[in-house]
């Protein structure tokens, strides 16, 4: 029997003692968890601070942070650790594991206290170069980019923290582990809502920096208990260890060295949008930002909680099986990213302008502000489901090791949105730059699978696959039409202007509809996400 035929995935997903959809689920809870504390820090920036000029310094001082810890930590833990470090542990035992877990978490603190170390010396000269027309429209540029340029200079404590907090969570991913790593990120969420509410408005912007300072700091507290849990079980611990010589350690190295620049490139995107967007215009970098973050809940929640749960099996699985060993799971893992990111690319496009004025148009955002946010989304949507493609495609490359072919195709994809956004700020401004992500994504997605399809022997894309994606399709485009009718009707009833009802008839109709023409088709995804619901709500009724 194939592995990717319709029988051998229910048998293989619908197991009630599935290690794999259990972990699915529950940082699918933590993601969705996440994602709604992260749509609520979303409302809360809107209502409290709008589009303001000040708030796009907020914005610009966020990106350089992110980029030093994501060079070092955001490597080391995604591509490079986690596989290593599950085969030590499974080969060599634990005083080994924990002998490369102790020389990693040393050196990649170590790097990231230089480089955030560095970046504070020069913020002066490198973040005008960021942005360089922050609040040239307000006519205080110089105050503005001064404030910028401080944001910038506390916020690099957040990046240390993280440092840490995200060795952590490779660990304790790569050992089984994952509910205190899946709450960590409510409790970060949670402190960046909490410091603009609960500080004096008088701090400004300043009240989000605290708020994000003390939830860095809260991510990585929580972890500390199931940490010592897990020493203390293995009778293992961490040490200062900093030897470069062991093998091991070298690997970790290689695999990271790549992989930097790929995430390095991911970042630059975001640099490309928030330097193109100061030139359109104040506002234009919070109005970027604001889509791009209503954007990244459902592509956290379909993509990276998916993405993130099999990422250790995944590197289990190769290390004791080879290429053949993942194939299965990398498979069956993209059919259900994109049965459910597909349908969401289609009703964020439709329902976008019911989505802004209802979760943010609020406070300080005003209704002048919804239609350009929405527009932005628009273009943005386009790209959702590659966005989430890559997330688990990406991973398939890590856990055989190759890390140049996602980092080499993440570079070009960069390359292509620095390009592209070049030529399309000037007829589309901001919906130009949205449009020129989504376009590269879209086109890493596509190489990444096909690369991928060569690499696991051409089993990856296999008629189940193509059967699968061309159902998703036709019931996302009949949902995408029934949606656009109810739109209609509304509209023509005068209920347009309620935009909490569009969106909730729109998002529950929709998905009510896409999942019945599922099940008529008999889609295998949505026959396993029912009875992957059916018996979590039975396991919870017993208890």
């Amino acid at each position: 029997m194939s592995l990717n035929s319709p029988t051998s995935l229910r048998a293989r997903l619908s197991g009630s003692r599935s290690t794999v959809i259990g972990a699915v689920l529950l940082i699918g809870l933590s993601f969705l968890g996440s994602r709604l504390l992260g749509a609520a820090r979303t409302i809360v920036i809107a209502d409290q601070y709008g589009t303001s000029v000040e708030l796009d310094a907020f914005w610009v001082a966020m990106r350089l942070p992110d980029l030093v810890f994501q060079l070092l930590a955001g490597a080391t833990l995604a591509s490079a650790f986690i596989p290593v470090y599950a085969r030590v542990l499974q080969d060599r035992g634990e005083r080994a594991a924990w002998r490369l877990a102790s020389i990693v978490l040393n050196w990649v603190l170590i790097g990231t206290i230089a480089l955030a170390a560095g970046v504070f010396l020069a913020a002066d000269w490198i973040v005008p170069l960021l942005a360089p027309g922050l609040g040239e429209d307000s006519g205080i540029q110089n105050v503005i980019m001064d404030d910028a340029i401080f944001l910038t200079r506390v916020l690099l404590l957040s990046p240390i923290l993280f440092a840490v907090s995200g060795m952590l969570t490779g660990m304790l991913h790569a050992r089984q582990h994952f509910l205190l790593p899946a709450i960590s990120p409510l409790l970060y969420n949670l402190a960046f809502i909490l410091g603009p509410l609960l500080l004096p408005k008088e701090l400004g912007v300043e009240a989000l920096v605290i708020g994000v300072i003390a939830g860095s700091g809260l991510h990585l507290m929580i972890q500390l208990p199931a940490l010592s849990t897990a020493l203390i079980r293995s009778g293992g611990g961490l040490g200062l260890h900093f030897s470069l010589g062991d093998g091991e350690v070298r690997e970790v190295l290689r695999l990271m060295g790549p992989r930097m620049l790929g995430l390095a490139a991911a970042q630059i995107n975001l640099i490309v949008l928030t330097f193109f967007g100061s030139l359109v215009g104040d506002s234009s970098i919070s109005i970027l930002n604001f889509a791009w973050l209503l954007l990244m809940f459902p592509v956290g929640v379909f993509g990276m909680s998916l993405a993130t749960a099999i990422f250790p099996s995944l590197a289990e699985r190769a290390a004791s099986g080879g290429p053949g060993a993942v194939t299965a799971m990398v498979s069956q893992a993209l059919r259900f990213t994109l049965f459910l990111a597909i349908p969401a690319s289609i009703g964020m496009l439709l329902l976008r302008d019911s989505i802004v004025k209802t979760l943010l148009e609020h406070g300080a955002f005003d209704a002048t502000a919804t239609p350009l946010v929405s527009d932005v989304l628009l273009f943005f949507s386009i790209g959702l489901f590659a966005h989430a493609a890559i997330e688990i495609v990406s991973r398939g490359f890590y856990v055989l090791g190759d890390t140049r072919t996602p980092v080499a195709l993440a570079i070009a994809s960069m390359l292509l949105n620095i390009i592209l956004s070049a030529a399309l700020v000037g007829p589309l401004e901001l919906q130009g730059l949205a449009l020129a992500l989504s376009i590269s994504a879209i086109a890493e997605c596509s190489l990444l699978t096909i690369l991928l399809h060569g690499r696991l022997g051409r089993q990856l894309i296999s008629r189940t696959v193509w059967w699968s994606t061309l159902k998703t399709v036709v019931a996302a485009v009949i949902m995408g039409q029934l949606i656009w009718l109810l739109l209609e009707i509304l509209t023509g009833l005068d209920f347009a202007r309620d935009s909490w009802l569009t969106l909730v008839l729109g998002v529950v109709g929709g998905g009510v509809v896409y999942l019945a023409l599922s099940l008529i088709m008999r889609q295998d995804e949505a026959e396993v996400l029912i009875l992957r619901v059916e018996s979590v709500l039975s396991r919870a009724l017993r208890r």
